[in-house]
């Protein structure tokens, strides 16, 4: 490197880790659960429940899986250093970290975006709706939310591995993200700062004003109904995922686009916190609790598993069951 004050970076220390707490290693561990458990349950129900082999389900499926990823990114480094008495993360790590984390969050963008445009589909142009989201378009659209994250992705994860740092390498961050990567460089940050601005038009306001757009052509829809009933089951299926993007939408924009000044670590650390560890955890509690299919599948589906646990108990070599 250039400059006798800037060094080769090995490891990162983390500094906004409260050390010391076992309160947050059995909080961060239970979110952790929580959310492989409930994307898990999403993901299972709509697998094996014919009633969900929809487009609208194939998408929540895909957005389950994200969830799965994001958490798994941090979450299981957030609680190794939990029980560490400095909290680190190598450098390969902390770029390997940062690239599929913002990759996880230009897809979800992106895939919040094409539910909306199901959504508009569904209730808006019903008898074209078939040859609309064909199996087809829905696997090319998950695939390109996927591809557009992971590109976007490799872009910022480029830029930041050519950041210098001069002295102790210190994080003000429980994990590696750009914004706490920027603040502790020594390099110029012009570029990375640059495409952080392009990536929040490009990559988040852009699918943000489609959902917009769509969402506005569905409640014209909605409201022009004859029908009390067709209007409630229209409202019913657009809520959870209007949640969803209102909750996802809002934290990723305070997570990238706070200003750099008056903002405190422990802000930074919470937000970021709610944009990728919580949120993960809360979308599928929205879906299970608003959508009464997905309802009705997990309660087919533990009725189906009652009911074979109890033909199993009577059987023989079952503990209960005759010899």
């Amino acid at each position: 490197m250039a400059g006798d004050n800037q060094t080769h970076v090995m490891e990162f220390m983390l500094l906004s880790f409260p050390h010391g707490q076992p309160f947050i290693f059995v909080l961060f561990l239970a979110i952790y659960l929580a959310t492989l458990l409930g994307n898990s349950a999403i993901l299972a129900l709509v697998f094996l429940d014919p009633h969900l082999h929809s487009p609208m389900y194939f998408f929540i499926s895909h957005l389950s899986c994200l969830d799965i990823c994001y958490s798994s990114v941090t979450v299981p480094k957030i609680l190794a250093n939990a029980l560490c008495p400095q909290a680190t993360i190598s450098y390969g790590g902390c770029l390997a970290q940062m690239f599929f984390l913002m990759g996880c969050a230009g897809a979800e963008c992106a895939l919040l975006a094409v539910m909306a445009y199901d959504r508009y589909a569904a209730i808006c142009q019903p008898l074209r709706y078939a040859h609309v989201m064909s199996r087809g378009v829905c696997v090319a659209a998950a695939a390109g939310c996927w591809l557009w994250g992971m590109l976007d992705s490799a872009v910022h994860t480029l830029l930041a591995s050519r950041l210098s740092f001069c002295g102790a390498t210190r994080l003000q961050h429980i994990f590696c993200d750009v914004p706490p990567l920027l603040r502790a460089a020594c390099s110029n940050t012009r570029p990375s700062e640059v495409a952080l601005h392009a990536a929040s038009v490009f990559v988040g306001l852009s699918p943000f004003l489609l959902v917009v757009v769509s969402y506005l052509r569905i409640l014209a829809t909605i409201l022009g109904m004859p029908v009390a009933a067709s209007r409630s089951k229209a409202f019913s299926t657009c809520s959870a995922h209007l949640l969803v993007v209102a909750l996802y939408f809002v934290t990723a924009n305070l997570n990238y686009n706070r200003p750099s000044s008056g903002s405190s670590p422990a802000a930074d650390t919470l937000v970021s916190a709610l944009y990728c560890i919580v949120t993960p955890m809360l979308n599928p509690l929205i879906y299970s609790l608003r959508n009464q299919e997905v309802r009705g599948a997990l309660r087919k589906a533990v009725r189906g598993a009652l009911r074979k646990a109890v033909r199993g108990w009577g059987r023989p070599g079952y503990p209960g069951g005759s010899a």
